[in-house]
């Protein structure tokens, strides 16, 4: 079945993919176009960590994104580009001009040596040739890394040392509202320390000075000008490695998510579509950035593999004024909208006046990702936006997952305010006790696992599997521990309630604590830090950060715009703490750990919900951080 439309065809097809998964994935797959057949549809388990899919297969990824749609669609326009300025000329490529610049862009990258299995990063704005070139780098068989354009130099440094990425490409700058970020002058710091990166290819966008290093660097348009118009898509293994994408975590080094080819391709598309329900003719925009999960799946692969229209955006929602969405969504008559809860509650919180002035008479869907949205913002969203009239897709799903895990089908079950309802077919969710026990019956409030693998989860972490199982299948063995917790009612639908782990979900970005925590401690005057999520208006969680120093710092403001510059420029100003507390000390238990469950309720401000602090090494110090937050 490949594209759901009813509910009973909803619960039928749920039901398949349970009872017979070789069957349902099989016969989803025969669609694409395959060098060779897979021998086995899946195999493998959950404890052992030694799943597949369609294993034995060859294919291709940029093959059926793009020269699989030629023959029937090869007209129909693929990609639009809405550049930052509004009076920018749109740019539009189609199925067939698509085609043509991703095999340009792969012989770029053959011409400067790039073989099948190498490790190609990114590091651009919002352009055009960020997605044509990760395509193109599937198009040769090597590994595509992503680091969001808002990531410092160390970051950046630190993932391309992890991957031993072999070359860099990146663009002079970006722009982001009134600015231009020196994305060149970030990457060669971060190259400086990088012994592997032997080429930086550096693509033209904002025209600012730049320097190009001899030997090393060099001009896109110029390589694009010699390179050959036509490139044989490499022959891949279904699961050799097609994407590397790295997420912060509980402990402070970025983990380095490895997505697989065929098992990626089938989620990407069968999500895709029936999450979405998007039409032939339908014009589909999620604003998120090919930096993060969402902008791989759900602007390039998904849209791409299904043959539809999907439209990319350089700018930010609130320049040149709060009603840019809307203008973009009635400029290119935009059906199908997909944006994160902390832009909607960012927009709504600007009146609807930048709302009034835009039609929006062609939305037909809308949607949300990145985090749980809450009811006051989901209601919003539905009345202002979608008119009552376009049902919400409220996406769960992670990094890990490849693809969305829970949510309704757009007009084909039902949705529910802040629910993301119910589990896709393929996918087993639980809920879990803190004892490993898994809750049956409804209603229920758990840990959120999934029981089982499903083609699109991650094959581990790049050149680290212990800790790959260390991080998300100990606390439950035999189960996909998603750091999330989550509620299903009485009916069976769930709604997520946010991470229970060390992972602080800002603007729908993962941000480790440990790793903020790590950034604040190499100030010379720090000794130790506790770094906590709390509820923001906008962001949905913002960072809360406790410090201790040697001494107390003359100009405590001063010292505290230090620690977050430091921060920033570690790991970016996405990283930034929102609040920052002195303390003489942390609340520790006997045995020394930190207690960031107290340290969570005071941020929360619920400093009567602290409970038995009396068998803490120092109970003392609670009532100075609950005094010192008072003053925050």
């Amino acid at each position: 079945m490949s594209r759901i439309r009813s509910m009973a065809e909803y619960e039928k097809a749920h039901k398949e993919s349970m009872d017979n998964q070789e069957k349902f994935w099989g016969d989803y797959a025969e669609q694409f176009t395959w060098h060779k057949k897979w021998d086995k549809v899946y195999s493998g388990d959950l404890n052992k960590l030694d799943y597949k899919w369609f294993e034995g297969a060859k294919l291709n990824m940029s093959e059926n994104c793009l020269d699989r749609h030629l023959a029937t669609k090869g007209d129909k326009t693929a990609l639009i580009f809405e550049a930052n300025d509004p009076k920018e000329d749109v740019k539009r490529y189609t199925y067939k001009e698509l085609h043509h610049e991703v095999n340009k862009f792969a012989n770029v990258l053959k011409d400067q040596g790039v073989k099948k299995g190498d490790i190609v990063t990114f590091y651009m704005g919002m352009v055009p040739e960020l997605l044509i070139g990760i395509v193109a780098c599937t198009r040769i068989g090597a590994i595509h890394s992503v680091v969001f354009g808002g990531f410092s130099a160390v970051a950046l440094s630190d993932r391309m040392i992890d991957a031993e990425s072999k070359i860099l490409i990146t663009n002079d700058g970006s722009y982001r509202g009134t600015k231009i970020i020196p994305l060149k002058e970030t990457a060669d710091e971060a190259v400086a320390k990088c012994p592997t990166v032997k080429s930086v290819i550096v693509c033209k966008r904002t025209g600012n000075d730049v320097n190009m290093a001899s030997g090393r660097d060099v001009w896109y348009h110029d390589a694009y000008n010699k390179a050959a118009d036509n490139c044989a898509p490499e022959s891949m293994d279904s699961e050799d490695p097609l994407f590397i994408l790295y997420t912060s975590g509980s402990t402070g080094k970025p983990k380095g998510q490895v997505h697989t080819t065929a098992g990626y391709m089938n989620w990407a598309k069968f999500t895709f579509e029936n999450v979405f329900q998007v039409e032939e003719n339908d014009m589909y925009w999620c604003t998120a950035d090919i930096g993060w999960v969402t902008g791989h799946t759900y602007i390039t692969y998904g849209p791409l593999l299904s043959g539809a229209t999907t439209i990319m955006f350089e700018g930010v929602p609130t320049w040149p004024d709060a009603g840019r969405f809307w203008e973009v969504c009635d400029k290119h008559k935009v059906t199908h909208f997909y944006t994160a809860p902390t832009a909607i509650r960012a927009l709504q919180a600007q009146g609807l006046e930048h709302v009034t002035k835009h039609s929006l008479a062609t939305l037909k869907v809308l949607g949300t990702v990145g985090e749980p949205i809450n009811e006051e913002a989901w209601e919003w969203y539905y009345k202002n936006i979608g008119k009552e009239k376009c049902p919400i897709a409220d996406t769960w799903w992670q990094t890990e997952t490849g693809g969305i895990m829970i949510s309704n089908l757009a007009g084909v079950t039902p949705h529910k305010t802040s629910f993301a309802t119910r589990p896709l077919p393929g996918v087993e969710p639980s809920l879990v006790d803190a004892d490993g026990k898994e809750i049956k019956g409804n209603p229920a409030d758990g840990n959120l696992c999934i029981n089982r693998h499903w083609p699109g989860m991650t094959r581990g972490i790049w050149g680290d599997m212990d800790r790959f199982r260390q991080t998300y299948f100990t606390t439950y063995p035999g189960k996909y521990f998603t750091g999330d917790g989550a509620k299903r009612d009485e009916n069976g639908l769930y709604r997520i309630t946010g991470r229970v782990d060390d992972v602080i979900n800002v603007s729908g970005h993962r941000i480790g604590t440990a790793e903020v925590e790590d950034a604040l401690n190499q100030h010379e005057k720090v000794v130790e830090s506790a770094v906590v999520g709390y509820p923001h208006e906008i962001k949905g969680a913002g960072i809360y950060a406790y410090v201790i120093c040697t001494e107390k710092p003359a100009d405590i403001n001063a010292f505290k715009k230090e620690l977050a510059q430091l921060v920033t420029k570690l790991i970016g100003p996405i990283a930034r703490p929102d609040k920052i507390q002195m303390s003489s000390g942390l609340p520790k238990t006997r045995s020394g750990k930190i207690m960031r469950r107290i340290l969570r309720k005071v941020a929360e401000g619920e400093n009567d919900k602290l409970g038995d602090i009396s068998t803490l090494l120092n109970p003392d110090v609670v009532a100075e951080i609950i005094e010192g937050a008072k003053k925050i």
